[in-house]
């Protein structure tokens, strides 16, 4: 997955916002909250991390091109990074990615979920 490929599907979610920060890392919001950031491993490889759920997490954070997420999972959060395709493909990766995006939509309040437009679930 190309940077540019990652950007247009985070943006085809509803209601997401992105921001480049974290020294350059692309940074993909819902309701203010993250959901997906896209960075570099010296400038070549595109890494990807996401928020999983417990059970997903447990799996693939013993996959090859994947791991807990930096910072992120060393504080309980259960996040992924992929590193390489080796394990997941860029369709699994989109399906993660949109996952991503709905349960950090779930955390926001029913209010901020009614207000951008984002369905109950």
């Amino acid at each position: 997955m190309t940077l540019d490929d990652y950007n247009s599907f985070c943006d085809s979610l509803p209601s997401t916002t992105h921001v480049v920060q974290w020294g350059g890392a692309h940074v993909w919001k819902v309701g203010a909250k993250v959901f997906a950031i896209g960075g570099w491993d010296d400038g070549q490889q595109l890494f990807v991390t996401f928020k999983c759920s417990d059970i997903a997490y447990d799996v693939l954070k013993e996959q090859p091109g994947l791991r807990p997420a930096p910072y992120l999972a060393s504080r309980g959060m259960t996040w992924i990074q992929r590193r390489t395709s080796q394990s997941m493909d860029d369709a699994a990766l989109k399906d993660y990615l949109r996952e991503s995006h709905r349960l950090v939509a779930l955390k926001l309040t029913r209010q901020a979920r009614k207000e951008l437009g984002l369905a109950e679930s």
